[in-house]
């Protein structure tokens, strides 16, 4: 049973499964038009999560160029950092890692310590399911798929403040994902300029408010309205007064026109335009490298061309929201160290990461990877998980969002942060 109180409160200005290709409702319009401006929403911090869906080969993407048994499982994968052999060498880090050389524009923010990698690092369940990986990974609890709730959404609720705005956790997708689903507002809009949006994880109750919404605002009395909605309606008009398709970045920042850089590139948009986002999350597909994978050209260097030149282009367009926002990059497992038959690489264990911001402690490639030997392998054949992914999401979230309370975070871990972030945020 949805209440107008509890729809109103828990639900937002959510509209669950419906396209909106004209904009907002008329009626939604009319009530926000006719609701007076109270204050800007306040200036916060922003964490961006991006899921790299299929899992990336961490071994390609930062590679130990040094690492001779790499160099012998990979005669056709191998990418060396010599320069004078190779007309595409890695990007020399510190003399053990490098950068695949498709990820040229992360270079400079590795330099300027802003960007920091976590090497190693994946889950502590060793399933190599696709659906199972992610589904840990974004309940945040890696042994139990009863986990209702996901990790983003329990970090909302640590936020110390009520989320009075639609726009405190939002992800630009088509449909709601796994991490966002809980108690806590959160949404899911597909496009800023149809504003698609869906309703956070309720899917039995997806019929009843989609059908129902314009019944609730219709019942809802003035007192519950200011109560409770003002500043929502406030938000939603920003959003809809904006003109996001003729939207210029600052910096001559260029986006690639690609899935994910049209989705942080409205993020950029919510973030500059004051509306109190303080969570968003965004995907990019097709790590899943099986066949073909390529070296210095081929998909996976299309792959982290994409990544890199999205993520760059979207803190270059930030300009001084630059000390605000902190983005995280996350992958589900690694791939097998040695390459297959078909010229690729099949499904593995600890990938690598990265996080760029402001209060990153970088310029570092953080985490323990032994050498690559049998003996040292998961398995025989795997980069061995050395650093638990919620080590890092709880010392990036924590540290950037000043949210301090791990046992809601990460319910089941009590390990220890790495110092992936600097000491004073």
């Amino acid at each position: 049973m949805v209440t107008r109180r509890g729809f109103l409160k828990g639900g937002g200005l959510a509209l669950l499964g419906v396209g909106l290709m004209g904009g907002i409702p008329g009626f939604l319009a009319e009530a926000a038009a006719n609701d007076k401006i109270i204050r800007p929403y306040k200036r916060r911090k922003v964490l961006v999560c991006i899921f790299q869906r299929g899992a990336m080969d961490g071994l390609m993407a930062v590679t130990p160029f040094s690492d001779t048994y790499l160099q012998t499982v990979r005669p056709t994968l191998f990418i060396s950092a010599a320069k004078d052999s190779n007309a595409h060498p890695l990007i020399d880090l510190d003399g053990k890692w490098g950068l695949h050389p498709s990820m040229q524009s992360f270079a400079p923010l590795y330099k300027d310590k802003r960007l920091a990698i976590v090497h190693g690092i994946g889950s502590p369940n060793n399933t190599r399911s696709h659906f199972d990986a992610q589904d840990y990974m974004e309940s945040g609890t890696p042994f139990n798929k009863g986990t209702s709730s996901g990790w983003l959404n329990r970090a909302v609720g640590l936020l110390g403040h009520d989320a009075l705005t639609p726009f405190t956790a939002v992800s630009l997708t088509s449909a709601l994902p796994r991490c966002f689903y809980g108690d806590n507002p959160s949404v899911a809009i597909s496009n800023l300029q149809d504003f698609a949006i869906q309703m956070r994880g309720n899917p039995s109750a997806a019929g009843k408010v989609a059908s129902s919404f314009e019944d609730l605002y219709d019942q809802t009395s003035p007192g519950l309205l200011k109560e409770t909605g003002k500043e929502s309606f406030e938000a939603m008009k920003m959003l809809q007064k904006a003109d996001t398709r003729n939207y210029k970045p600052d910096n001559n920042a260029v986006y690639p026109n690609s899935p994910l850089g049209n989705s942080l590139k409205q993020i950029a948009q919510l973030i500059k335009m004051d509306v109190g986002l303080e969570i968003a999350f965004t995907e990019s597909n097709g790590w899943d490298t099986h066949f073909n994978q390529g070296a210095a050209d081929g998909i996976f260097a299309r792959n982290v061309t994409d990544l890199s030149n999205c993520i760059t282009a979207f803190w270059t367009d930030l300009s001084s929201y630059q000390d605000d926002v902190t983005v995280m990059t996350m992958t589900e497992f690694g791939r097998t160290v040695r390459q297959n038959g078909t010229g690729g690489t099949d499904h593995g264990r600890a990938s690598c990461n990265f996080i760029l911001g402001n209060d990153v402690n970088g310029g570092m490639v953080h985490g323990r990877v032994e050498a690559l030997a049998v003996e040292n392998l998961e398995d025989g054949r795997d980069l061995a998980v050395t650093t638990d992914f919620r080590a890092v999401f709880s010392e990036v979230a924590d540290k950037h969002l000043q949210l301090g309370n791990d046992r809601v975070l990460f319910p089941d871990w009590n390990g220890s942060k790495i110092g992936v972030m600097n000491s004073v945020s």
